[in-house]
């Protein structure tokens, strides 16, 4: 009897190809009890004080983030993430959760309108019901508590899948909300097929759905749900551009948005994935981003030297590949990498960094999401230029410019249609800001007040009173 047989689904790590761990798949019948039970826990958990809420969400992070060398080496196996680097997705998820929880009584408070004469009226944020989460591999934890502490405290119930790639982590982190006290089936996880997701989708008790993942991915959310008036969030990835301006600090410049393009193996959905330099300073820029790719090492992800880990998989990796060939194919150039690894060949998850000049948006590499360590760097001769060239994609997630001159960036940043711009920075996400997109990066928002705003409802009480 093959291992197969007794599991559904195994995770093969991107490290060295080995089967991790493997899992069951929920069938339809245990997906339908899964949700009922979270339909009937929501009706408890919202009875609970937002203070007993806090206290319990609170405990809960502690308890995960006690485990941070544990996670990072799980991502390590699962997703192919220097261990080294691990332990910032669990430093952010501890960010992201207790600014949540700190904002929790202003987000929820009610809305009192002002006094007429012989009434009362205000307006109540009051809970969904059940919650669905769908979280990706490339941040797993990170995506989930985008909505995960903002929903229970809200007083709904979730449920959260994960990645296939990814199904510890919803393991780990209902274990630590059920050892910080929370009731029974108020936070589960479900591992589940793409077409019982669907079902569960067209069917089950849903209020919200947190969706993270492809342009199709969200596509396929949205028509399980027609008709059923859901809620829906949509985080769906970009085509992210930085600016470096004529003024800007280069060497700064350089280092920031290189790391933002490589980080996690250009595995993020806010990374960089194409820059545009002002021809005044294009070749200085370059000169720094050659000595920049120097400080980066791809190789094994448990090895504490390597700063840049394998791919999530070799179709990743490949897909990669074919968009640097047509861009060289078109003409693009490839700066000179210093460093490689002997298992970056065709069918391999690891890559080299791949850095392209001489682009253009003729190339897919400047158009269609990589999600990978490749990025293409364009020479403008002005901003008006700059920002027509941000705004040539149907991705708005985010962009950054750099310059010195923070009026001139910010007013070009008011130009580009996105979610988020930075100035002088990239590739972050502040909780206490909203966190959205446009065009084909979705809709809907997460963290901040706003982010409350998306997993409550509004209830207006209008009270006359008695006359004494």
């Amino acid at each position: 009897m093959s291992s197969l047989d007794k599991f559904d689904f195994e995770v093969k790590s991107p490290r060295d190809g080995r089967t991790y761990l493997q899992r069951k798949y929920s069938c339809i019948s245990q997906a339908e009890t899964i949700f009922a039970a979270a339909q009937q826990a929501q009706l408890g958990w919202r009875q609970y004080s937002l203070a007993q809420r806090k206290a319990i969400c609170a405990r809960a992070i502690a308890h995960f983030a006690a485990d941070k060398a544990a996670i990072a080496e799980e991502l390590s196996y699962m997703i192919g993430r220097p261990r080294q680097y691990g332990g910032l997705e669990v430093d952010g998820f501890v960010e992201r959760g207790n600014y949540m929880l700190d904002i929790a009584a202003t987000a929820l408070a009610n809305v009192e309108l002002p006094k007429i004469a012989g009434f009362r009226r205000y307006i109540q944020r009051q809970p969904l019901g059940c919650v669905f989460i769908l979280a990706p591999w490339n941040y797993p934890y990170l995506t989930t508590v985008n909505s995960l502490i903002a929903a229970l405290m809200a007083g709904n119930s979730v449920v959260l899948k994960h990645s296939s790639q990814t199904p510890l982590c919803g393991e780990r982190l209902v274990a630590s909300f059920n050892a910080a006290g929370l009731p029974e089936q108020v936070f589960q996880y479900i591992h589940l097929q793409h077409h019982i997701s669907q079902y569960v989708i067209s069917h089950c008790p849903i209020q919200h759905i947190a969706f993270t993942g492809s342009v199709t991915g969200g596509i396929e959310v949205e028509e399980a749900a027609a008709g059923r008036f859901l809620s829906i969030g949509l985080e769906l990835g970009g085509k992210d551009p930085a600016y470096i301006r004529a003024d800007a600090d280069v060497v700064t410049a350089a280092a920031a948005v290189i790391d933002g393009a490589l980080f996690n193996s250009g595995q993020s959905c806010c990374g960089i994935e194409r820059i545009y330099v002002h021809q005044d300073c294009y070749d200085d820029f370059i000169t720094q981003v050659r000595s920049c790719l120097g400080d980066y090492r791809l190789g094994d992800p448990l090895d504490s030297q390597t700063s840049l880990g394998p791919m999530v998989n070799a179709r990743a990796a490949d897909r990669a590949r074919a968009q640097v060939a047509e861009a060289l194919a078109l003409g693009a150039q490839l700066l000179p990498i210093i460093f490689s690894h002997p298992l970056d060949h065709a069918g391999s998850a690891y890559l080299t960094p791949q850095i392209l000049v001489n682009v253009d948006h003729s190339m897919l590499l400047m158009r269609e999401e990589s999600f990978a360590p490749i990025v293409g760097i364009q020479k403008v001769s002005s901003d008006a230029q700059a920002v027509a060239l941000m705004n040539d994609s149907e991705f708005g997630l985010t962009a950054c410019i750099f310059s010195q001159d923070i009026a001139a960036a910010t007013a070009l940043g008011e130009l580009v249609d996105t979610g988020t711009v930075f100035i002088n920075r990239c590739d972050y996400l502040d909780p206490g800001l909203a966190w959205t997109g446009v065009k084909r990066s979705g809709k809907g928002c997460s963290l901040s007040k706003f982010g409350y705003d998306a997993l409550t409802r509004p209830k207006s009480i209008h009270i006359k009173e008695l006359e004494r």
